[in-house]
Order: structure tokens, then sequence, then C-alpha cells
């Protein structure tokens, strides 16, 4: 989609932003109190969601940041690599699968899908100073998927409202995983971070050498420790707890969660429709994980 380079501008209210960063079709869509910038060109990532009274951005940012794939040639590929090599951090939208690689009706498929990694069309569908709103659009490349979104903020609100759907384009039955994939991270999150969620099932599974819970299922918030001790999933740990966990909750009463700084008073919620999206994933890693390409360097 074509940049609109001349349009009338405006520095107050809600407003959009597009340019060039690292190469990459970038839109900026901002109000008095947030301020979110999205990669086109890489997935329609979010990439900053900065709360403007504070200086906060909650998303967190890899040790390598931006990375523009035409620039950049792996020296091999792997599994996971297309999207770690160009993990900026942030949050992505995962179709039509999710979590490590796999293969469905005979194709391979790196980890987390197709659309995180690929260039999205846009277009500026709603632009005054009461509120702005940007549809995305972007067809799969191995399967018959046809992805559409609409990102808008309203004046004086700090919420932002994403609204999508899926549509199979092919005449085959397919099955796919969909999610998203926000990563909120230092130097908002800290060890006076508090998770919220309306409670659950969560499910402890031994993915990594640095797990601190025993595998099974748990009533949200309490999971016992490998080291005997119950731990609550509520107190977000420091560095220090030198720990990496991936668990799964669902059976939520209700389908949102927060994390709130409560030093800074300030906070990151997400609320979605159970109906298309049923479970939670819950990406803990709190200066634990050691392998590639992360060396100790994620929180």
């Amino acid at each position: 989609m074509t940049m609109n380079f001349y349009t009338h501008e405006r520095n107050f209210g809600c407003r959009i932003t597009e340019y060039l960063y690292k190469g990459l079709r970038t839109v900026t869509m901002e109000n008095e109190l947030l301020r979110v910038s999205i990669l086109a060109d890489k997935g329609s990532d979010i990439f900053e969601f900065l709360y403007k009274p504070l200086d906060v951005d909650f998303m967190w940012r890899s040790p390598w940041g931006v990375r523009n794939p035409t620039l950049f040639v792996p020296t091999a590929p792997t599994g996971a690599s297309s999207f770690l090599d160009f993990y900026e951090g942030g949050w992505q939208e995962c179709l039509p699968t999710g979590g490590s690689a796999c293969e469905y009706q005979g194709l391979p498929f790196g980890a987390h899908g197709e659309v995180a990694t690929i260039p999205w069309d846009y277009q500026i569908v709603e632009n005054t100073v009461a509120r702005i709103a940007i549809k995305f659009s972007v067809r799969t490349y191995r399967t018959p998927f046809l992805v559409e979104k609409e990102i808008a903020l309203e004046r004086g609100k700090p919420v932002l409202t994403i609204r999508e759907r899926v549509i199979n384009e092919g005449r085959v039955t397919m099955q796919l995983m969909w999610g998203h994939h926000p990563a909120v991270g230092a130097p908002f999150l800290d060890e006076n971070c508090v998770i919220d969620l309306p409670g659950g099932k969560v499910h402890c599974t031994t993915l990594t050498p640095n797990t601190r819970f025993v595998p099974g299922v748990y009533d949200w918030p309490l999971v016992p420790g490998v080291d005997g001790a119950m731990i609550d999933l509520r107190r977000v740990g420091s560095v220090a707890t030198n720990t990496s966990d991936t668990l799964r909750i669902d059976q939520m009463p209700a389908s949102w969660y927060a994390v709130t700084n409560t030093q800074r008073q300030v906070g990151f919620g997400l609320a979605w429709s159970p109906e298309i999206f049923p479970a939670l994933w819950f990406w803990q890693v709190y200066g634990g994980a050691y392998g590639p390409p992360w060396y100790g360097r994620t929180y």
C-alpha cells in the first residue's frame, strides 16, 4: 500500500504519522495519552505502546530491536529463525500456527506461523481529531487466509481497540491457530508489578531447564514450586529469580488480564473475545532464558 505523503497534518488530538523506520513502512497512532507505533512492513507489529504522561513504554524490546528483513541474511535457516531473527519484541499476531515450528498438510511452518514476518497492506479509514482508525490486511503465503483488522484510537482515552476477522479464501476446510503475542517488559516491568486476572486453570509444563513450577494443573494464582514452596503468580519476580516458564491458562470466568506497576501507579491491560481466544499463554521469563538467541538477556 502506497504511503500518504501529501496529507494535511495536525499536532493535537488524535493523529497519524506515516514514515520509514529502518527502511520499513511504519505508522504511529497517537492521542493525548498514548503513542502506538506499528510496523506495516513486518507483521503489523506494535513495537511501541507508550503512555505519554509518564513516558512509559509497556512493550519489551529485544536486544537487537527492529531489523529490516531485506537487509539481513541468516547464515542458516532453522524452524524458528524467521520469527526470532526479526523479533524486536512488542506485540505480534500469530497465524495460522502458534508456538514451535510444525507441519500441516505436508507444509512446514516456522515458529508462530506466517503473518508476523510478512508485510501488511494498510488504509487510513478515519482521520479526525476525535478518532483515528487504520485497516490492516494480509494474505498468507502457504495457506489461503485473509486477515483484516482495524486498529482505532479515540481522543482522551488510553485505550487501543482492535477489531479483526480471518477469512478462508480457499475451497478446502482448514484448521488454524490464531493468537496475539504481546510482550510486556522492562523498564516498566519490575518486581513492583502485580498481575491480575479473574481466575482460571493454570497448566504448568516443563519446557526449559530453569522452570520453577511442578508440572500439573492448578487454580490461579497459587502454584507449587520445585523447591516445595507455593508461588503466587500474581507477583512478578526480579531478574534475580533466574527462571523461564511458559504457562497456559484456560477456563477463565472472564477474558482479561492486567499488569500494574504498583510503585509507578501505571499498568497495561488486555481484554478479548473468549469465543475466539479461549486460552491465555503466560510466557514468564525472569532472567532465566539462557538458550539462543536470548543468552540471559530477557526480562
